[in-house]
């Protein structure tokens, strides 16, 4: 017999009643974390990770920032976000990205990229920038490869450790 990548192992019972009580957990606590979340932010989303872990996305925005947070339905919602993207409105076309913060490496990051993108176009917003800067040099190729990912324009000065980042939506 061949492996190939489009063939999935057979799950046993006791792999698929795990996974279903994993769901039916994040759902429960989905409700309940939306509740709580609407209390303060607008809920703009439930979406999912690429490792099916499901998410409350919601935001606080005003005219001249916004941030995007992400709570996953793993745990119950106690006030604080797992992942936030904060952008500055720099004028009608323009929306700057000044930090991207949470836990690495699961998923978080995309689903509030997509999402920026997203109200960028429902705000009829252009462009996304955003800045490389030294501190983020630890791991610029981990950056250069999310933000290329998505689409953005990455340049970067390996000299002077910095850099910037466009997403035109015309493109």
């Amino acid at each position: 017999m061949t492996n190939s990548a489009f063939l999935q192992e057979e799950k046993s019972k006791n792999e698929l009643k795990e996974e279903l009580d994993d769901l039916e957990i994040q759902l429960y606590r989905m409700q309940n974390n939306i509740k709580e979340i609407a209390k303060k932010s607008e809920v703009i989303s439930i979406d999912q990770t690429p490792n099916d872990e499901w998410v409350v996305v919601y935001a606080d925005r005003d005219k001249d920032t916004w941030q995007l947070m992400l709570h996953s339905c793993k745990r119950s919602f106690q006030g604080n976000w797992h992942s936030a993207l904060q952008a500055e409105v720099k004028d009608d076309s323009t929306v700057h990205i000044a930090a991207i913060k949470g836990e690495e490496n699961r998923g978080y990051g995309s689903v509030l990229m997509n999402h920026l993108k997203e109200i960028a176009k429902e705000e009829n917003v252009q462009y996304i920038t955003g800045d490389l800067v030294k501190r983020d040099y630890g791991h610029v190729d981990r950056l250069q490869y999310f933000y290329e990912k998505h689409d953005f324009d990455v340049t970067i000065d390996h000299t002077e450790k910095c850099g910037e980042i466009i997403w035109n939506d015309d493109e």
